[in-house]
């Protein structure tokens, strides 16, 4: 059982910077993937980004300004979120793979954290 907590969201103008963080419980973290989700009001949930054994790779919206890493000491992935655009406002979810691999589709991950707000003005 892996439980994740978010942390780091809030209000942010467009064109700011937020990092958010993602610790996990349990001694198996480094052996996870870990992914980030998001899900806007009244849209579907959408992939963010993900780091496991195919490496990282992003959702299409996000490319070239956020960036997932983990330190694997700290049980904690983070995403770091750059020229933060309005449309990325959302709840954003971590969530964890078992198998390490990691995907664009939640339905391969485990669990998730209970999600944090994101919301940036214009």
């Amino acid at each position: 059982q892996v439980q994740l907590v978010e942390s780091g969201g809030g209000l942010v103008q467009a064109g700011g910077s937020l990092r958010l963080s993602c610790a996990a419980s349990g001694r198996t973290f480094s052996s996870y993937a870990m992914g980030w989700f998001r899900q806007a009001p009244g849209k579907e949930r959408e992939f963010v980004a993900a780091i496991g054994r195919r490496g990282t790779y992003y959702g299409d919206p996000v490319k070239g300004r956020f960036t997932i890493s983990r330190d694997n000491a700290k049980n904690t992935v983070y995403l770091q979120m750059n020229s933060l655009k309005p449309e990325d406002t959302a709840v954003y979810y971590c969530a964890a793979d078992a198998t390490g691999w990691g995907s664009s589709r939640g339905i391969d991950y485990n669990y998730w954290g209970q999600g944090t707000q994101v919301t940036v003005s214009s």
